[in-house]
């Protein structure tokens, strides 16, 4: 059940960072591919800088949910695209 709720989890948080970062999302896998990893991402940069391992749903979705977007960062700035399109 737990997977469950990490997927759902990382499909929201991929689909926010590709609005955040770039106005649109990459569509559904994408969004979770990029949600799951960025959640990892997070997790890792979170626990090396504070020592500790994100707890509680809301930090935990602010954590992955920074982690895309720096995730989304660095697929941009590795393509060469506009980080923003308006």
């Amino acid at each position: 059940m737990q997977l469950i709720g990490f997927l759902i989890m990382g499909a929201i948080v991929g689909w926010l960072a590709g609005k955040i970062m770039s106005g649109h999302g990459y569509g559904i896998i994408w969004d979770v591919v990029v949600g799951i990893v960025g959640s990892f991402l997070g997790g890792f940069i979170f626990s090396v800088l504070f020592g500790t391992q994100p707890t509680g749903l809301v930090i935990s979705f602010i954590v992955a949910l920074l982690g895309a977007v720096v995730l989304v960062a660095i697929v941009h700035m590795i393509k060469r695209e506009p980080i923003r399109t308006a």
